[in-house]
């Protein structure tokens, strides 16, 4: 066996737009953007290969991805079919190792060290499950062979679309010369402008200049960038079925026209603190800290927290913090075109105690989400949720294998 880890990053091309592609024939060989409402306010979630050749991309408003593509055809997303497409094509992954790392939707890392001599190697293991996907799926994929996770990911970006990539223990050290620091999973456009202003441009500078400075500089991170720069990481790839505690749960809305009126805003609010809080209670978490993010119709931003001593899962206690925080934070009489709610500090299997008592309380919430379940979101609400919402349009913050809600 070698003495270096064979890691593969596999990272689907244009995953949403080509599951589109393929269900529907006609769309094939177009320029397509998947969206929310194509008719409403929203942004491209995903664009094709034809659409992005004409400068389409993510996130993208779609009156600025027509007039760059004006015969740009917009499809609104279904994110049950991409989960399903995601989770067959996780257990391709599985018939080669036990390995596999969930990275987002379309991307996962595989360590097939310890496997992939009984398949003829890694770029054996690679080859086969492009063809693989190809075959069942109609899909194509890049893939990244590397010594470790940092390098992987770099390398299935290099030839993209149905690229294959392996990058050689041995050959590291001129990549890094060659290679901006952007490039790098991890560094953004913040740090990338920090880097920059320190005089460092490639992966290579970054590994020579000084440890202690850059700790100095960026706090703990600073030897983590020490490291990147080398080309080094050490992070195992964590089996999905190992997936680590959640850190925060929430929702956030695009609003179908902006608005300064209090009554609706407060009605949303209430809508996203509810479903925060049932997300919640299904994964049995609770939190402490409760945050806010409010933005403008000009596109300004601002969030706000605010932490409680007790824990918490109840969507009427979230909305009471949420709408103390909107008070706060609101400018009226400006325009408000987004809000999100979410709860971090999470500890599981915490109950706590409202008016009525905690055996009780819990009871009614696992009664309340037991009807939702079998019937549809808000099937059983309070009053003060039943009253019309525009929607749906509200956006998950993170996507887990097997919990779609």
């Amino acid at each position: 066996m070698s003495a270096f880890r064979s890691v593969l990053h596999v990272d689907m091309d244009a995953f949403f737009a080509s599951v589109e592609q393929q269900t529907y024939p006609f769309l094939r060989g177009k320029p397509i953007g998947v969206c929310g409402d194509p008719d409403g306010r929203t942004v491209v979630a995903a664009a094709s290969y034809e659409a992005k050749r004409r400068g389409v991309k993510t996130a993208m408003t779609l009156p600025e991805a027509r007039r760059l593509c004006p015969d740009i055809i917009l499809v609104s997303g279904d994110p049950a079919k991409y989960v399903d497409t995601s989770v067959r094509i996780l257990a391709i992954y599985a018939r080669f190792t036990d390995l596999v790392e969930v990275f987002s939707i379309d991307e996962a890392f595989l360590d097939v060290t310890a496997s992939c001599h009984l398949f003829g190697g890694a770029e054996a293991v690679a080859q086969s499950i492009k063809r693989e996907i190809r075959t069942r799926f109609g899909l194509t994929c890049s893939v990244g062979i590397a010594p470790n996770k940092l390098l992987a990911k770099l390398a299935s970006d290099m030839e993209k679309p149905d690229g294959l990539t392996i990058i050689k223990p041995e050959s590291v050290p001129e990549l890094m010369e060659k290679t901006p620091v952007e490039e790098l999973c991890g560094i953004g456009c913040k740090t990338k402008a920090k880097l920059n202003a320190l005089g460092i441009w490639t992966c290579a500078e970054l590994g020579r200049y000084p440890q202690a400075q850059l700790v100095r500089l960026f706090g703990v991170i600073g030897h983590h960038l020490y490291k990147m720069g080398l080309g080094e990481d050490e992070s195992p790839v964590q089996p999905y079925f190992h997936e680590p505690e959640a850190k925060s749960m929430g929702h956030s809305l695009t609003l179908d026209k902006d608005t300064k009126d209090m009554a609706v805003i407060k009605r949303h609010l209430l809508h996203l603190s509810e479903q925060v809080g049932r997300r919640l209670r299904k994964d049995s978490y609770a939190g402490r800290t409760v945050s806010l993010v409010l933005r403008y119709e000009d596109f300004s931003t601002v969030v706000r927290q605010h932490s409680l001593k007790e824990h918490l899962n109840d969507g009427c206690r979230i909305f009471e913090v949420a709408l103390r925080l909107f008070d706060e934070l609101y400018q009226p009489p400006r325009f408000v075109r987004l809000l999100g709610v979410s709860v971090s500090g999470l500890v599981r299997n915490v109950t706590q105690a409202t008016l009525f008592s905690e055996e009780r309380s819990d009871s009614l919430f696992s009664a309340a989400d037991s009807v939702n379940d079998r019937y549809g979101e808000f099937s059983l609400a309070r009053a003060r949720v039943m009253a019309p919402v525009s929607g749906p349009r509200v956006i998950s913050p993170s996507w887990r294998p097997g919990k779609t809600g």
